[in-house]
């Protein structure tokens, strides 16, 4: 028999995640050095992890021999003094892609459903897919996500609502109010699972705390991967109340997140003054590219996190393009917006670099505007 007729039948079913483009393949498939390839795709910190961060994690390899804090004690006190919760509320994992599926592991099976935005994280979707679950996706209104509409789209088969605020891949944000409201509004059998991963990009990011601790249905989720710059070792945490967090515990694997990430993730938290620069430098980027790409003709949502949204007709087109150049964004095919790119905020000059190619791109006829 063949491996495919011994595997599970929701195996052949399942979609398979695409990340963005590394740069070695790109500099390998286009004859480029490496070192002259800007990648705006994945949403990293172009100014890198904390100082701070790469020391603690320089140091946690003298002890690589010895297997991690299996409960991450010293990193979930951290982030529990800084969320305002209990230790006990707050559960570390590998990556923030992990605890969604630690969710789907505790909460879903055939017969039950996920909602969701139409244009959100795909990995809810593969989630919920995963565990034999129906993903419901609600259409979004202004690239944000409709929390009427999703309210209106639950029903008893419902156990997990996703929203993330700011939302990937549109960087529209969702008001603390508006949230507070759709979580009054949810069913007792509804878990809200408030997805933060660009809430560091905020001024004022929404705090569900006070529902947290008042037995509201609501776990949040953050993530290193972003602001802080550690996407490479994949730390993120969930925090919720104790009982629910007890419950994923009880599904996620013994020594999850590894030592170096686990120091590293530790001190990026305490360099508030790097936190502050990366927020900054992000804003002026997004006044760049969101004036630039309007100015080319590119119909462009600016957000509130690293990114910005554009309109740029054929998104296979002006990805290829840009590749040539050394230039990765993120085309949006996969999430239904074959005419959109994802663009990552840069540095200064990768910024500029990208609009002049864009710019030099619409001189030859190579593409063309959307206006």
């Amino acid at each position: 028999m063949k491996y495919a007729e011994l595997a599970n039948a929701g195996v052949h079913q399942q979609p398979v995640y695409e990340p963005g483009k590394p740069i070695e393949a790109v500099a390998r498939e286009y004859g480029l050095d490496p070192a002259n390839i800007a990648k705006l795709a994945s949403n990293e910190n172009p100014f890198g992890p904390s100082p701070k961060a790469i020391a603690a994690g320089a140091e946690a390899l003298n002890s690589a021999q010895l297997y991690p804090d299996g409960g991450c004690q010293v990193l979930r006190q951290k982030i529990a003094a800084q969320r305002g919760v209990s230790t006990e509320s707050i559960l570390v994992g590998n990556g923030s892609n992990e605890l969604i599926e630690l969710l789907g592991h505790a909460f879903l099976r055939p017969g039950l459903e996920v909602v969701m935005g139409a244009q959100a994280f795909i990995v809810y979707k593969l989630v919920a897919k995963l565990f034999g679950a129906t993903p419901v996706e609600v259409p979004m209104a202004d690239f944000g996500h409709d929390l009427d509409a999703m309210l209106a789209a639950v029903t008893e088969r419902t156990r997990l609502l996703f929203v993330a605020s700011p939302n990937n891949p549109t960087g529209v944000a969702n008001t603390e109010a508006d949230l507070l409201k759709l979580l009054q509004g949810l069913p007792e059998h509804v878990i809200l699972c408030l997805d933060e991963a660009y809430a560091e990009y905020l001024e004022q990011a929404p705090d569900l705390s006070a529902a947290i601790h008042a037995g509201r249905k609501v776990v949040c989720l953050r993530t290193f991967s972003k602001i802080y710059g550690l996407g490479g070792l994949r730390v993120g945490y969930a925090y919720g109340a104790p009982e629910l967090i007890a419950l994923l515990h009880r599904v996620r694997q013994p020594f999850n997140v590894n030592a170096v990430a686990q120091a590293a993730a530790a001190a990026a938290l305490d360099d508030l003054e790097f936190v502050t620069m990366c927020r900054t430098e992000n804003e002026l980027g997004r006044q760049v590219l969101c004036e630039g790409l309007t100015a080319l003709g590119f119909e462009t949502v600016g957000g509130a996190a690293n990114f910005v949204l554009s309109r740029v007709g054929s998104s296979a087109v002006v990805f290829e393009a840009l590749q040539r150049r050394g230039l990765i964004v993120r085309p949006l095919a996969p999430y239904g917006m074959a005419e959109y790119v994802r663009i990552t905020i840069g540095r200064s000059a990768e910024n500029e670099r990208l609009l002049s190619a864009l710019r030099e791109l619409l001189k030859s006829g190579e593409i063309t505007s959307v206006r």
